[in-house]
C-alpha cells in the first residue's frame, strides 16, 4: 500500500482536529474527484514502519480527536490489507480516539455492497471504524453546504451504533 499524503492537523475530514491518511489507489475514478492524483496505486511512497511511527507521533497529542482514512480509496482490497493491521494497532494504542473512513463503496448489511471490494479483512477493518462516509462522489449531486461529504448521495454513517442496533444509523442527516 502506498501513502499519497498525510495531513497532521486536519479539520475538514471528520470532527475535531484529526490526522488524515490518504492512501493511493482507486478504481472508481469518479468524475470531478478532488484527488485524481491518488487514483494510481503506485503514487506516493510505501507505507512503512517509519510512516506508521510518524502517524502515531502525530496522533499522540490529547487535542487530536482521531484518525481519518481517505484516498484514493481505503476500501480497495489491497489498501484494506495494508490498513487493517495499522488501524488495529491504532485502536489498541488510542482506544479513546475515533476512526473516520471515506469510501466510494456502499455499506450494506454489515459489509460492502460491491463484491469486488470485499476481501478477507473487510469485516475486521469495518469493525474498527467509528464513522464511515460511503458512496461514490457524484458531480451532478455536488453540494458544498454538506458537512463531511461532497455529494448528496453520500452518507455519514455511525458504524458503532449501526453495529449495535443492526440497522443503518446516520451520524449526520
Amino acid at each position: 500500500m502506498n501513502v499519497a499524503e498525510i495531513k497532521k492537523w486536519d479539520i475538514a475530514n471528520g470532527e475535531g482536529v484529526r490526522v488524515s491518511l490518504f492512501v493511493s489507489g482507486c478504481t472508481r475514478h469518479c468524475k470531478g474527484c478532488f484527488n485524481e492524483i491518488a487514483w494510481d496505486f503506485s503514487y506516493g511512497k510505501p507505507f512503512t514502519e517509519e510512516v506508521e511511527r510518524e502517524l502515531f507521533e502525530a496522533l499522540s497529542p490529547d487535542y487530536i480527536a482521531g484518525l481519518s482514512l481517505l484516498g484514493g480509496d481505503p476500501f480497495e482490497p489491497q489498501n484494506q490489507r495494508g490498513l487493517y493491521p495499522f488501524v488495529k494497532r491504532f485502536k489498541e494504542k488510542f482506544p479513546h480516539k475515533s476512526v473516520w473512513c471515506y469510501t466510494g463503496y456502499t455499506y450494506q448489511n454489515g459489509t460492502l455492497k460491491e463484491p469486488h471490494a470485499v476481501c478477507e479483512v473487510t469485516p475486521d477493518l469495518l469493525s474498527l471504524i467509528d464513522v464511515l462516509v460511503d458512496g461514490p462522489f457524484v458531480l451532478e449531486r455536488k453540494d458544498i453546504r454538506l458537512k463531511f461529504r461532497g455529494s448528496s448521495n453520500q452518507r455519514v454513517l455511525d458504524l458503532k451504533k449501526t453495529r449495535e442496533r443492526g440497522e443503518i444509523v446516520l451520524y449526520l442527516q
